[in-house]
Formats: structure tokens, sequence, C-alpha cells
């Protein structure tokens, strides 16, 4: 009994059945920046659209029937117009606004909440640098040289699942000896470079005068406008997919990041061919940790 006890004190892992391997996956600064930064995308995505309704970054001359210079005010009424059960809605030009921001004419709130998330995605971007750097996960987002084809084999396979399952058909992913797969890093990594571009076209949107030379490398003030609305976009793209990846490979994947530990066995990650994962190996645990369980004897048997 006294053993087990300091079994689990010595590996801090969740319970496991004898046997069975358990790997340390991702720092506690990490899982807590990644949840963070699901209300504070959230918010910064619903103000910027209300500040954006104010002054749009797009526009056309105005139309002569409606008087719409807006793309989005348009699409609400094309959506309003050929959506069933949308032909009685009261504001057509406002729909795109009234669902995916605060509302039209909420600008000072808006931007009073927009900072608000702004200064809390800072901070929290440094805590996830911090736990990068604690627990040395930095090393597996970094891109390498095979990294373009190999992301190029993985979204093939991506495409191919849901054939493979109608089909009934074997379809197996390629083969990868890191802690993420090619694409996977890819990914991560942009999104991290999109993070701090959003951050600096942010600031150069706000203080354009003080921070003129800032202003100037995105292009002058429009640039910088549109460059931070593309980077939304950008972000919007991510989660989607990213969200249906992590739903397809189940449960250990959402759990890790949530507990920061995974049950799954994989070789890629026990094998030591990746000196860059924090994740090590058996022999060696590295910061991150490998354990695997044995039985543990009873009193009885001992």
């Amino acid at each position: 009994m006294l053993l087990s006890t300091e079994l689990r004190k010595t590996t801090s892992a969740p319970e496991s059945h004898a046997g069975v391997l358990v790997v340390r996956r991702h720092h506690l600064l990490v899982r807590c920046s990644h949840w963070l930064n699901v209300p504070i995308l959230l918010g910064l995505i619903l103000s910027g659209m209300s500040i954006y309704w104010a002054s749009p970054v797009y526009h056309h001359n105005p139309d002569p029937v409606t008087g719409s210079f807006d793309p989005f005010r348009d699409a609400g009424r094309w959506i309003c117009a050929h959506v069933p059960g949308l032909h009685q809605y009261s504001n057509p030009p406002e729909w795109v606004y009234n669902h995916m921001s605060l509302g039209p004419g909420m600008l000072a709130v808006a931007l009073r909440l927009h900072w608000l998330c702004a200064y809390l995605f800072m901070l929290n971007g440094l805590v996830y640098v911090a736990g990068l750097v604690m627990g040395g996960g930095w090393r597996s987002l970094l891109p390498r040289q095979s990294d373009l084809r190999n992301a190029w084999k993985m979204f093939r396979y991506y495409l191919g699942v849901p054939f493979a399952k109608l089909a009934r058909r074997t379809w197996m992913p390629p083969l990868f000896k890191t802690k993420y797969n090619a694409l996977q890093r890819s990914a991560y990594f942009s999104v991290s470079v999109a993070g701090l571009l959003s951050v600096l076209t942010g600031w150069a949107i706000h203080k354009p005068m003080q921070l003129h030379w800032l202003t100037w490398i995105f292009g002058g003030y429009g640039k910088a406008r549109i460059w931070h609305f593309w980077l939304m976009w950008f972000f919007v793209l991510f989660v989607v997919p990213h969200v249906i990846l992590v739903l397809v490979d189940g449960w250990d994947t959402l759990r890790s990041m949530i507990t920061g530990w995974s049950r799954r066995h994989d070789k890629a990650m026990t094998s030591g061919h990746d000196p860059s994962s924090p994740c090590g190996s058996e022999a060696n645990p590295g910061r991150f940790g490998v354990f695997r369980k044995q039985p543990v004897p009873t009193e009885s048997s001992s």
C-alpha cells in the first residue's frame, strides 16, 4: 500500500492500469493559456466586428437602390432574401452584425471591450510563451526542412479519411516521430505568429502617430487595418478545423489538454528519435516525463 502511494507521488500521473504508458504532454501554463484564449478571442472577434460596423475596411460605391456601401450589409440582405425562414427578418442589412458582433451602434462599448480583451490576450500570450519555455514545448513547434512535403502528405490523409470510411477501406496515416505531425506543427507555429502580428497591427492602428514606424512597417494606417481584419479571419479559419480534428482524434487528445497527461501508447513519442520533443523516452523521461506503470505488489504477496 505504501509503495503504491509513493509511486503516485513520484509520477504525479493519473491512475492507470498495469503496463499502460502514461505521457505528460502539456505544461500547466500552456493548458491554462489555451483555454483562456477561447473567451478572449470570442470577445475580440465580437467587439472587433462592432468596430468594423462603424468604419468598414472594405466598401464600394453606394448602391443606387439601397444606398449600401458595406459588403457585410449586402450579405445580410442576400441571406434574408434567399434563406428560408428569414424573409420576414426585421432588419436584413444588419443580419450579419446582429449575429457576428455585439450589434450595430455599439461602438463605445465595443472599443472598451476590445482593448480589455486585447490586454488579456497579450498577457495570456506571455503566459503561453512561459509555459513553452518552462516545459520545453517550444522545440516541438520549430519548423523543419521536411515540413512542407510532410504537411502535404498529412493533408491528403485527412482529405481521404471520409472517403475511406465510406468505402470501408483501411487508410493509414503518414508516419512521424515527433510530438506533432508536420501539418499540426505548421498550423500551431503559424497561429503563434498570427497572434504576434495581431498585437502589432492593433498597436499600429491604436497609436498611428506615436508608433508611426510600426504603422509604416504595415504599409500605413489603412493597410494595418486590412492586416488586422484578415488576421481575425485566420483565427476563425484555424479554430474550426482544429476543433473538428481534435474531436475526430478522440477523447485522449482533449483530455491531455485538460489534465496534461495522455495514456495513448505512441511509439513515436517514446522511441527517443525526436530529441526536440519534451516528452523524452522511457530511459530518459525529459521535462515532460514518460512512465510505464507496473503492477504494484500487495501486502499479502510481499
